[in-house]
C-alpha cells in the first residue's frame, strides 16, 4: 500500500468554517442580520440636506459675483469720469473767457450731454447752502446780511458726483449770515 502525502491545504479546507460564517444553511437563516447603518430614508434626508446646502451656497456665490460685477463696472465708470473732470474744468474756463465758440462749443456741449447720460452732475453754485459733505471751504468771506444760512460766496472749482458718490468736492469760499439775518431768526417771547 502506498502512502499518500499529507496535504495541509486540503485538510484546512475540511476543518471548521471561516470565523463567523454559519456552518449550514439552516444556521445562516437562524442568525439575525447585522445592523447595516442608517436606513435609506435617513440617507436620503442627509443627501437632500447636503444638496440644499450646496445649492444655497451656490446661489449666494452667484449673488456675490453679480454684486462684484456691478461694483466693478461702477468703479470703472467713475474712474473714467474722474479723469474727464479736468477736461470739463478747461472747457468751463474757456467758456468764461469767451474762447469756446463755433465747432468747439458744439463739441463741448456734446461732451457735457454724453457725460450727463452717465449721471455725472455738477454742483457748487454761488448762493447754495454750504454742505461740508459736498463742498471744501478754503476761505471765509465774512458775513452777509442777505443770506440766512452759511452759503457759498465764490466757487474756485466745480464739484461733481455720480448718483450719491462725490467724485470731487467743490472748492468754495463761504459767507456766514449777517447780524440782521441772525436777529430775524431768533424768536421773541412775550412774558
Amino acid at each position: 500500500m502506498t502512502e499518500q502525502p499529507y496535504d495541509e491545504a486540503a485538510s484546512s479546507q475540511e476543518e471548521a468554517p471561516v470565523d463567523g460564517a454559519p456552518e449550514t444553511p439552516e444556521e445562516a437563516a437562524a442568525e439575525p442580520a447585522a445592523p447595516e447603518g442608517p436606513s435609506l430614508e435617513e440617507q436620503l434626508a442627509e443627501r437632500t440636506a447636503d444638496v440644499q446646502r450646496v445649492q444655497a451656497e451656490f446661489i449666494n456665490y452667484k449673488r456675490r459675483v453679480e454684486d462684484d460685477r456691478v461694483r466693478a463696472v461702477e468703479t470703472g465708470k467713475q474712474k473714467v469720469l474722474a479723469e474727464l473732470l479736468t477736461v470739463l474744468d478747461d472747457l468751463g474756463r474757456a467758456e468764461e473767457h469767451g474762447e469756446l465758440t463755433g465747432g468747439f462749443k458744439a463739441v463741448a456741449d456734446q461732451l457735457r450731454s454724453t457725460l450727463a447720460k452717465f449721471d455725472l452732475v455738477s454742483f457748487g453754485e454761488v448762493g447754495e447752502p454750504f454742505d461740508p459733505n459736498l463742498h471744501e471751504a478754503v476761505f471765509h468771506a465774512g458775513e452777509d446780511p442777505n443770506v440766512e444760512v452759511q452759503s457759498i460766496a465764490q466757487v474756485m472749482r466745480t464739484g461733481y458726483r455720480v448718483g450719491d458718490r462725490v467724485l470731487r468736492p467743490a472748492v468754495v469760499g463761504v459767507v456766514d449770515p449777517g447780524v440782521a439775518a441772525a436777529a430775524t431768526e431768533q424768536p421773541t417771547t412775550d412774558d
